[in-house]
């Protein structure tokens, strides 16, 4: 039974090894991220953020330890009922954006509604369309095929796909690498302001510490993370 208003997320004990590896690359002792917060998590590339993100999201499971979204442990669900799950509860903004490239602008943000009947009840009619608005991406570009725009304007699609249907929890990995000054700025106050109003958990990953001031929070994963310590630090 879950408890009654848990946390967004709930890391105990996690370590993850990637397969054929020699060490870890994630060994977390306890993490906790309440409902609401916007948390920016740095740290330079190649320390585990995506990772983690992908570990937060139910995408992987760790080898040890227990992590939860809204008090429910990923490792307790089939693949089928993670699938659900994170349709249900989670927007995600991949660093590689993830779109269907012969698919319209609109039909890949609206994607998130059709794999869940809950984000569908929560974007009434227009919601694609006032989230593109939003992210100043052209209305003659909407019903374009995704692949055919540039990467800034596919970053702003990725963007508008995660927060459609108000999900809980809304991760981001790198989402500004490919803005210039300008529209990171407006991509910043989208993304900020849409989770505010829709009251989603953000964990936001990037190693740009001047978006940090922006958040509640700040998590540095390299000093959380016990397996990229030095030894006598991590002792």
């Amino acid at each position: 039974m879950l408890a009654v208003n848990p946390p967004a997320l709930e890391v105990e004990g996690l370590r993850f090894r990637w397969p054929g590896q020699p060490q870890d690359v994630l060994q977390i002792d306890a993490l906790r991220i309440e409902r609401g917060e916007h948390v920016f998590v740095r740290g330079p590339s190649g320390c585990g953020k995506s990772t983690l993100l992908s570990l937060l999201a139910g995408v992987l499971l760790p080898d040890a330890g227990t992590l939860r979204l809204l008090g429910q442990p990923w490792a307790a669900l089939s693949t089928a009922r993670r699938d659900r799950f994170r349709a249900d509860h989670l927007g995600y903004i991949f660093q590689q954006f993830n779109l269907l490239p012969y698919l319209s602008v609109l039909d890949n943000v609206r994607l998130p509604c059709r794999f869940s009947a809950r984000r569908a009840q929560q974007a009434p009619a227009g919601s694609a369309e006032a989230l593109l608005e939003r992210t100043g991406l052209a209305a003659t570009l909407w019903h374009r095929p995704a692949g055919t725009l540039s990467v800034g304007q596919q970053q702003r699609v990725a963007a508008a796909r995660a927060l459609v249907g108000r999900p809980e929890l809304v991760v981001a990995d790198e989402p500004t690498s490919a803005l210039d000054e300008d529209l990171r700025e407006t991509f910043m106050a989208l993304l900020l302001d849409c989770c505010r109003e829709a009251g989603s958990t953000l964990v936001f990953v990037s190693h740009d510490r001047r978006l940090a001031a922006r958040f509640e929070r700040e998590l540095d994963l390299p000093a959380l993370n016990r397996a990229t310590r030095p030894l006598e630090a991590a002792a």
